[in-house]
């Protein structure tokens, strides 16, 4: 038992064949990338429609924006002036806080769509939770997926109480729940449940916004098999089954990112960095803010 989070650690390990054209099975068939582009924090126009551009080059298949990034636009170009045809890739955006609720979160959903450029996204989420407005916001994402405008709905930064009420209303619930998920903070009692239930769970901070390269645990791993600490986080997060958007607007990094698949973390080092979890959040929590 874990005193900090009430849950257990997974023990499983996943031993599969793994590249980046490896993708996760969503509890409704559809499969998405286990290893996808955050666009986080990229400037509209040129600056994301580059990154995205650079990715998709490497091989990247996942792009993942929201509203409140305000780059929406851009990556909607991006996707459309690509070679890569619309049916390989995987795009997700996001519902912003003020636009909860069931009209406000259907009309912010024709907003998105109209920037983008898409006929149809393939993952739509509320990006934290709102308990007030929860079930009629889910009520929107459920209308949106039945219209057929939508490949798959989900969630983000819901903790296990959430999802459980959730539970208690969803006709259909989130095939997603993309949350702060890296070694100082992996929620084990939320990757339990998720596994459970038959969420993915898709960690966002994979690298701890470079604070990875202070922690001298995955530096020494990293050293063992030629790779830097945010490559072994990343690739730690990718055999726990659980798949995640590292965020870059840097080629380098991007591609560095994407070079996880030629090396396995054995199971004592994957004991070591399980051993890591302080609770430690970057981010917002889930249950006092942003709101």
């Amino acid at each position: 038992m874990d005193i900090r989070t009430g849950g257990t650690i997974p023990t499983r390990r996943w031993h599969v064949e793994l590249s980046l054209s490896s993708t996760r099975t969503l509890s409704n068939g559809v499969t998405i990338p286990r290893l996808g582009l955050g666009t986080y924090k990229a400037t509209d126009g040129f600056e994301v429609e580059s990154e995205i551009a650079a990715a998709l080059e490497i091989g990247y298949r996942g792009i993942d924006t929201a509203r409140i990034y305000g780059n929406e636009d851009g990556v909607g170009r991006a996707v459309r002036t690509s070679a890569i045809p619309r049916d390989e890739l995987f795009i997700a955006t996001k519902v912003w806080n003020d636009d909860q609720g069931h009209r406000s979160t259907l009309a912010a959903f024709d907003r998105s769509m109209e920037r983008l450029g898409l006929e149809v996204l393939d993952l739509y989420l509320v990006h934290w939770p709102q308990p007030p407005l929860m079930r009629e916001t889910w009520r929107a994402m459920e209308e949106i997926y039945a219209s057929g405008r939508v490949r798959a709905i989900g969630v983000c930064n819901h903790l296990v109480h959430h999802l459980e009420e959730m539970r208690t209303f969803a006709d259909v619930m989130p095939m997603v729940d993309q949350c702060e998920h890296h070694p100082g903070l992996q929620q084990p009692a939320l990757r339990t449940w998720c596994a459970a239930n038959g969420v993915v769970l898709q960690a966002w901070a994979p690298v701890m916004r470079g604070r990875v390269f202070g922690i001298p645990e995955l530096v020494a791993i990293g050293e063992a098999h030629g790779k830097t600490a945010a490559q072994v986080s990343i690739r730690w997060i990718l055999q726990h089954d659980v798949v995640t958007i590292p965020k870059s607007v840097h080629v380098e990094r991007i591609r560095e990112n994407a070079d996880v698949f030629d090396f396995e973390l054995s199971e004592k080092e994957m004991a070591v960095i399980d051993g890591l979890d302080r609770g430690e959040r970057i981010g917002p929590n889930p249950d006092t803010g942003p709101f």
